[in-house]
């Protein structure tokens, strides 16, 4: 008896000695946490719930602070400042890694998925991971990839029912080669801009129209200076939970566990509540006064058969290895 109360009493100082070791590994932190969007929009639900799950997963240890609506600076403003170690979060789009990691640039490739999951499937995945860890050495780790979802065109002029509707607009699109060449196939002329100057660009008549998902345009109040919004589903948008790898560097076990279990939590909530938000937005836009109009399966599929010589050009310049998965996982994730 007194030998299994000796062993009792040895596992539990064990266990103390460790929960002890655990604790003193996670120091008191304050983590500055951008994006660009406002705090209505599913982004920022997403990076709500992970400072939660910080907080309580660190014992009040690690504070997350929400910096959201481009406070930070713009996409590229705050990608250069984490990998400079300035700012510790972020979560922006796969389009501004394209200049870091080229490859980034599959993900936006137009006409790429039919639903969530596909595009879920595919960033989880083996592509997402080989892609994420190229990242390592350019300062950024990948945590997660929160939803954004189909982005849509608005414009001023008129409804976009085919690809022709698109000549000669001005669309507002995001600095990505991928996403210029696509609508220069339409024959639109698309215009790079930051997101934090599209409002104003769209109130003075700089450019007739941009594309987002339904969320952002409805939290983005852009119904108050466009009249039509057309569901052209081009390119389904992920958005990554970046960390800056300077500040990853120097976190303890305990608390990489943290962020990346918080992380992927955070993640699986922001995804559903992004996903019942979208339909939701849609009919609210229409509510405020939008033109809806959907565009028809058969002009969809011409529009992604014009879209083809995109595919060829920038594939040939990407890492072969990564071409060869990617092939690989687009089969395996168009039977979600």
């Amino acid at each position: 008896m007194a030998s299994k109360l000796f062993k009792l009493a040895g596992s539990l100082a064990l266990l103390v000695a460790a929960t002890l070791a655990q604790a003193q590994d996670i120091q008191e932190r304050t983590i500055r946490f951008g994006h660009l969007n406002n705090t209505d929009h599913p982004t920022s639900w997403g990076v709500k719930k992970f400072a939660e799950l910080v907080a309580a997963k660190s014992g009040g240890k690690i504070t997350v602070k929400e910096f959201a609506s481009s406070q930070l600076g713009n996409e590229l403003q705050q990608q250069s400042a984490l990998q400079g170690g300035v700012q510790e979060m972020l979560v922006a789009s796969t389009t501004s890694l394209t200049g870091v990691v080229k490859e980034f640039g599959l993900f936006d490739f137009p006409f790429l998925f039919t639903n969530g999951q596909q595009a879920d499937a595919m960033v989880d995945g083996p592509l997402g991971k080989m892609v994420s860890a190229k990242l390592a050495d350019k300062g950024i780790v990948i945590l997660g990839f929160f939803d954004l979802g189909f982005r849509n065109v608005t414009n001023s002029k008129r409804p976009i029912t085919k690809g022709e509707d698109l000549d000669g607009l001005k669309l507002r699109v995001i600095p990505n080669p991928v996403f210029l060449d696509t609508f220069k196939t339409f024959k639109a002329n698309p215009l790079p801009m930051p997101f934090a100057e599209l409002y104003n660009a769209l109130e003075s008549k700089a450019v007739d129209g941009q594309e987002n998902p339904y969320s952002v345009i409805l939290s983005s109040k852009f119904y108050e200076v466009q009249k039509y919004v057309s569901g052209t589903n081009h390119v389904y948008a992920t958005n990554p939970v970046q960390i800056s790898k300077r500040f990853w560097d120097k976190l303890s076990p305990a608390e990489h566990k943290i962020l990346q279990d918080a992380a992927i939590e955070a993640q699986t909530y922001q995804r559903a509540a992004s996903r019942e938000a979208a339909g939701k937005a849609l009919t609210e836009l229409q509510a405020k006064g939008m033109v809806y109009n959907a565009v028809a399966p058969a002009e969809t599929a011409r529009m992604r058969a014009d879209v083809k010589p995109i595919y060829d050009k920038f594939s040939a310049s990407y890492d072969p290895a990564v071409m060869t998965l990617f092939k690989t996982e687009l089969e395996r994730v168009s039977k979600f």
